[in-house]
């Protein structure tokens, strides 16, 4: 065990308060270490307070769009339904308040000191807390600032939103332009595409969601077309001009009519949040995007100060922060020598319909392997039997040829997220063609057709 010694104020100051960080705080100090936390914002981090947990929010209030307006083919009757917008910003914002307050009791519970002003770094044992100006030693620093929004500079950026801002909107806008199509533009472009908005998505490239199997972004495509989202693709934003009446026309630069719209939300991707935190009194130096390079134990170039999730050079998912948080202070202060594997993480987009996967893409199954065996699905799933628009379900199973080995898993369709987190356990675990096979369906259900590809 790796406890720090009694000179300095605490034995582990942790700079920022959301999932790593408060994880790691909490283990190491059920380790007996004495820690403390500070946080600019508010407790609870990116994905609590302003990212996946009050977007998921929205996305199911979205989806009742898509739900009333089928309750007629199940025998209902629904009358005079209207959407509140303003109701919903106010329940989403009151549960972020309710998690807020959760987190701080963690913290409070396991008698973690919390500091809500910025810290910067002074050395490789000392921060100092910006508003107060108070100086604080520790034998270990953990860095887990997380990532920020990227708004690029461009004529009339300031006109522009990030996911930070979207959550409080005044009122609903009637036309809505997001500029990339990564997985936090194509949630909001759902989100408010379903909420009856004009959508309008813009991407420097022709694809959406790099880094997915294509048979499943392409998928997407077309579907999110179908539903009435816009697409202006190759063309990057010259700039943004405000009009008289408070209403916003977007020029690009791929010689077509501007656009007009009343929101621009600009999810174009996320840098690690590092920028003042004052790493180079350290001897750290960042990486080409303001990343903190680390080694397999989260220790950077200064052997007394750590980093944890998005900021760092690894993966931005906030199940990962969390598993590093945890073993950072199970090996730093519980000694336990604990790793983090990297290899099958299951992913979602949360657009509509959403997708998942784990694993290998095809693509990267046959830049890896011999021979790739490749199964699909291609199904109407059963809840979409009444809908007047065709939206299939495709899953996708591609398997090492030599050893009948899963390698991934890919689908698209209604509640392909939930399927996926138990069938990312067979891909985890090397599980076989042969075991999904050996596998009764449970009928009638979306997830069988898992079992069922031959």
């Amino acid at each position: 065990m790796t406890m720090a010694h009694s000179e300095y104020d605490y034995d582990l100051f942790v700079i920022g308060a959301g999932s790593g960080g408060v994880r790691a705080s909490r283990i190491a100090a059920g380790h007996g270490a004495r820690v403390a936390v500070a946080e600019e914002f508010r407790i609870g981090g990116t994905c609590v307070i302003r990212g996946c947990v009050p977007k998921k929010l929205l996305v199911y209030a979205s989806q009742f769009a898509d739900d009333l307006a089928h309750a007629s083919d199940y025998g209902w009757t629904i009358e005079g339904a209207r959407f509140d917008w303003p109701a919903l910003r106010d329940a989403v914002a009151r549960d972020v308040d309710r998690l807020n307050a959760a987190y701080t009791r963690t913290l409070d519970s396991n008698k973690v000191d919390h500091f809500l002003e910025r810290a910067e770094i002074t050395g490789p044992n000392s921060v100092r807390l910006k508003q107060s100006g108070r100086t604080i030693t520790a034998g270990t620093i953990l860095v887990a600032t997380g990532a920020w929004p990227v708004m690029p500079e461009f004529p009339g950026a300031e006109h522009c939103i990030t996911s930070n801002e979207v959550f409080h909107l005044e009122t609903l806008p009637s036309r809505v332009v997001v500029a990339g199509a990564g997985y936090i533009a194509m949630e909001f472009a759902g989100i408010f595409n379903a909420l009856g908005c004009d959508v309008t998505i813009v991407n420097r490239s022709a694809k959406i969601l790099r880094g997915y199997d294509t048979d499943l972004s392409d998928r997407l495509l077309a579907i999110t077309r179908a539903r009435g989202i816009a697409y202006r693709f190759d063309a990057s934003f010259e700039g943004v001009e405000k009009q008289e009446d408070g209403s916003l026309l977007v020029h690009l630069g791929d010689g077509g009519e501007p656009v007009p719209a009343d929101v621009v939300l600009v999810a174009t991707g996320r840098r690690p949040n590092t920028a003042g935190l004052g790493l180079e009194t350290a001897g750290i130096t960042l990486g080409a995007h303001g990343e903190i390079p680390v080694d397999s134990d989260g220790r950077t170039a200064c052997p007394t100060i750590f980093a944890v999730g998005d900021v760092t050079d690894r993966v931005q998912l906030t199940p990962v922060a969390i598993r590093e948080g945890h073993a950072f202070a199970d090996a730093r202060f519980g000694g336990k020598a604990t790793s983090v594997s990297y290899d099958a993480i299951p992913s979602a987009v949360f657009s509509q319909p959403p997708l998942a996967a784990v694993g290998l893409t095809e693509a990267e199954a046959r830049d890896r392997y011999e021979n790739v065996r490749v199964f699909t699905s291609d199904f109407r799933p059963m809840k979409n039997v009444f809908s007047e628009r065709i939206e299939r379900g495709y899953y996708k199973l591609v398997v090492d040829g030599a050893t009948d080995r899963i390698l991934g898993i890919h689908m698209i369709g209604p509640d392909a997220p939930e399927i996926l987190q138990a069938a990312a356990i067979a891909v985890k675990a090397g599980l076989t063609k042969a075991d999904f096979d050996a596998t009764v369906a449970l009928h009638p259900s979306m997830a069988e057709e898992l079992v069922l590809m031959r």
